[in-house]
């Protein structure tokens, strides 16, 4: 069972029950900025991620330094990013988003998935990195509810 819940309008009473307009519906979703030069890459995310009303995209880049101008102006819950871009790599963001938003949870998404890899993300301070090439929608979805799960118990203290 998800803790994240989408909760339905309030009921007024004024004599009669009513329901509150659509635009009150109170929607605990994350939101999320997807990072990666491949358009193709970020559509395919994008779509995959609609599909659950847990998460919310609310933005993309086409490379790190992209991203790190989007997470200033968007303040995403979750940056999904690649890790080899033009301009900037999905390193040096996350360690400028580190700096600019240090909240903000990170899971890298590449075609490369190492043990050093892994080492690097999380010294920048990436929760998990998840390879392309493996059951993707499974391990990526879990890999959110954990980055966002770590990042609300840091909001929290």
């Amino acid at each position: 069972m998800s803790p994240f819940r989408r909760f339905r309008p309030l009921t007024a009473r004024w004599g009669t029950a009513s329901t509150l307009p659509r635009e009150f519906e109170v929607v605990l979703s994350h939101s999320i900025l997807i990072v990666d030069d491949s358009a193709l890459i970020r559509q395919s995310l994008r779509s995959c991620l609609e599909q659950d009303p847990d998460w919310r995209v609310c933005g993309e880049a086409e490379d790190g330094k992209v991203a790190v101008e989007k997470v200033k102006e968007l303040h995403p819950d979750i940056v999904i990013l690649d890790l080899q871009m033009p301009e900037m790599d999905g390193l040096a963001a996350a360690r400028q988003i580190t700096v600019v938003a240090p909240k903000t949870a990170m899971v890298m998404f590449t075609m490369h998935s190492d043990e050093q890899l892994l080492k690097a993300a999380r010294a920048a301070g990436i929760k998990d990195v998840v390879s392309k090439s493996e059951g993707i929608a499974d391990h990526l979805f879990a890999s959110l509810r954990d980055a966002c799960n770590d990042s609300s118990e840091q909001r929290a203290s």
